[in-house]
């Protein structure tokens, strides 16, 4: 493979005399939320003039950012749309810093609290008998659950409009950085894509990556921290989605109960003994109204990750299974919508013994080859996390530059 390094010692001098430049490898929300702050940071405080030229460059190896995935489908008949987000389904803002930033998308109505009425959901033992159905909690504004209007994935492409100083560079994936060669302290960083190319020279590189992937992108390049990257647990979560026709042909148990005046009709289900976990009803959240009936159901992480590497069509089959004996529908009520997908990196913990003594591990630093490792499974694996890390991303790139 022809080496694409640059080895001229002047140009690299000159490319960090005017201007610092930053990677960031991932356009989820961590890489957004980074390069966000970033900016907001060099424009409040000016680095002795010349760097007020900032750039950042976000390679995602993906056509889209953000991450809050959703998929939808449209009926050739009303022109209506099913709607699932099967990935994350809300987020909270549990920190004064973070409530301030997402306050100007809920001012505009991008963000909406989802104040939702939860129950718990058992499956009984008979075939084709209604499911035990008892109410758990209303979500209320206190400590609100929000969600972004009217796709989850409006709000990442939101955020990487307002971008001003940051290029994001799609379907591009980046090479592990052992291919690097040499690196010294104080000198920028060349990073390559899988081609072999170069993509530039950078003084800061900041991986966002789940940290399967993080760890082949630093295997072997000398990253000061990389034994701590697999110390958190990243288990697998398989996302079934259902859509009906009309309401009209929802089976019974998706409906409010005449008979139960305290059972309302139900937005989030939390499933006992079972391979599933929750079922979100899609239609009943702020703005979605419009959409035809469209329920999304998680599947429980250790039951994936068991089943990670199954053929997708069994594990289908098998949820579908228990989704039918969950919600009781008939032949008259079963969906018209099926669709399954595999999540391989969905929830993150620690692996240790006492769950209640799970400590994030946090970021990790190389200061030498100026190099970062990030993401919300550095915290506590929410969309919280994102923005706490990005937070300290910020902090650590200031101090250095004395911002």
């Amino acid at each position: 493979m022809t080496d694409h390094a640059i080895h001229n010692e002047q140009d690299k001098s000159k490319a960090l005399s005017s201007y610092p430049k930053i990677a960031i490898i991932g356009g989820g929300l961590s890489g957004l939320f980074t390069a966000i702050l970033l900016e907001r940071k060099f424009a409040q405080h000016q680095y002795q003039n010349q760097h007020s030229d900032l750039q950042i460059t976000v390679f995602e190896k993906s056509r889209g950012v953000g991450r809050l995935a959703t998929r939808y489908r449209s009926d050739s008949v009303t022109g209506k749309n099913w709607q699932w987000s099967f990935g994350a389904q809300f987020f909270t803002a549990k920190t004064d810093s973070f409530q301030q930033f997402i306050a100007p998308w809920l001012d505009s109505g991008l963000l909406q609290p989802w104040c939702a009425q939860v129950v718990n959901l058992s499956i009984t033992n008979k075939s084709g008998q209604q499911p035990h159905i008892e109410p758990k909690e209303q979500w209320g504004t206190e400590q609100a659950r929000y969600v972004s209007t009217p796709k989850m994935t409006s709000w990442g492409r939101t955020l990487a409009d307002q971008l001003q100083q940051t290029k994001i560079q799609f379907q591009t994936r980046v090479a592990p950085l052992a291919q690097y060669a040499n690196p010294q302290t104080g000198r920028p960083t060349e990073l390559f894509d899988d081609n072999g190319e170069s993509l530039g020279l950078f003084d800061w590189v900041i991986c966002t990556a789940p940290n399967v992937q993080t760890a082949e992108l630093m295997a072997d390049s000398g990253f000061t921290e990389q034994a701590k990257i697999m110390q958190p647990k990243m288990r697998a979560c398989y996302t079934l989605m259902l859509g009906w026709d009309e309401e009209s042909k929802l089976p019974a148990s998706l409906k409010s109960s005449s008979k139960r005046q305290d059972l309302k009709l139900w937005d989030v289900a939390h499933l006992q003994d079972s391979i599933l976990a929750k079922i979100f009803v899609e239609h009943h959240k702020p703005n979605h109204k419009g959409l035809l009936p469209s329920v999304t159901i998680h599947a429980d992480n250790d039951w994936s990750e068991q089943q990670v590497d199954q053929n997708i069509d069994e594990v289908t089959a098998r949820l579908l299974a228990e989704a039918k004996e969950a919600l009781s529908w008939t032949e008259q009520t079963a969906p018209s919508q099926i669709d399954c997908h595999r999540w391989r990196y969905a929830a993150t913990s620690m692996a240790l013994n006492d769950k209640d003594d799970e400590q994030p591990l946090g970021l990790l630093v190389d200061n030498e080859q100026q190099w970062i490792v990030s993401g919300d499974w550095c915290g506590r694996g929410n969309i919280e996390s994102c923005y706490q890390m990005a937070e300290e991303v910020v902090e650590v790139i200031a101090a250095t530059l004395e911002v």
